[in-house]
């Protein structure tokens, strides 16, 4: 298929971004999401809020030369894990020994949104890292499908809701992407992934999925913006 961006205003119209729109600085900004994403996971120790774990996390991305944030950060720790962005955690939580935890940030480098989330597990809970494995690997398989047959966004979460199907876990379909741009993205356009109807084009889509264990009380979520190319944490 062909993954060429469509230049602002032209094309499908859910697409549309500003005129200062760079595919490559939308990659970077990812880049820079991923890094302060690891150091914001490498900070959270146990016994911390998820209060103080968002205080942390703003710190992080203000010292990784994040312009601003577009979205609020989201950590969440063991229940709260399968509560949805805009669903309150419960406060009396705080991270464990053996806990699961996912982090969601957005922020804004060179005037362009990025988009980043994933689970991780402190302990060896198995059936816990089982559920964070699983939430990449479906990303992963689902980025593939996009990239190897160009589904609509539609057909995507329909891929995405079978492969969560098959190993054992519940997919949350409240949660199905979004549009992403220069900032702010809402001035051109928005709109969910899962209810596109075309062909995702390249650094304007956020793939997410979350999903649930299906007898336990926690879930997992990763999320990246569809690149044509995979994206590695920036150095430095």
């Amino acid at each position: 298929m062909s993954l060429e961006l469509t230049a602002a205003g032209a094309g499908h119209s859910k697409e549309r971004v500003g005129p200062d729109f760079s595919l490559q600085l939308m990659q970077q900004a990812q880049q820079k999401a991923w890094q302060a994403l690891q150091a914001i996971q490498q900070a959270l120790k146990p016994g911390i809020s998820e209060a103080d774990a968002v205080l942390l996390g703003k710190e992080i991305l203000q010292a990784h030369g994040a312009q601003r944030l577009w979205h609020p950060v989201i950590i969440r720790f063991g229940s709260n894990t399968t509560k949805t962005y805009d669903e309150p955690s419960d406060r009396s939580i705080s991270l464990a020994e053996d806990d699961i935890v996912f982090i969601d940030i957005g922020p804004v480098f060179e005037g362009h949104e990025a988009d980043v989330g994933a689970t991780f597990v402190l302990g060896q809970d198995e059936e816990k890292q089982r559920c964070a494995d699983a939430a990449a690997l479906i990303f992963q398989q689902v980025r593939e499908r996009w990239l190897d047959l160009g589904l609509t966004g539609e057909a995507l979460y329909q891929y995405a809701e079978q492969l969560c199907s098959a190993l054992g876990y519940q997919l949350n379909l409240a949660i199905k992407g979004h549009r992403l741009s220069d900032f702010p993205h809402k001035l051109y356009q928005g709109g969910s992934l899962g209810d596109f109807s075309g062909q995702p084009r390249p650094g304007v889509w956020v793939l997410e999925i979350q999903l649930k264990h299906p007898s336990l009380p926690f879930g997992a979520f990763y999320e990246d913006v569809l690149l044509a190319t995979d994206v590695e944490p920036a150095e430095g």
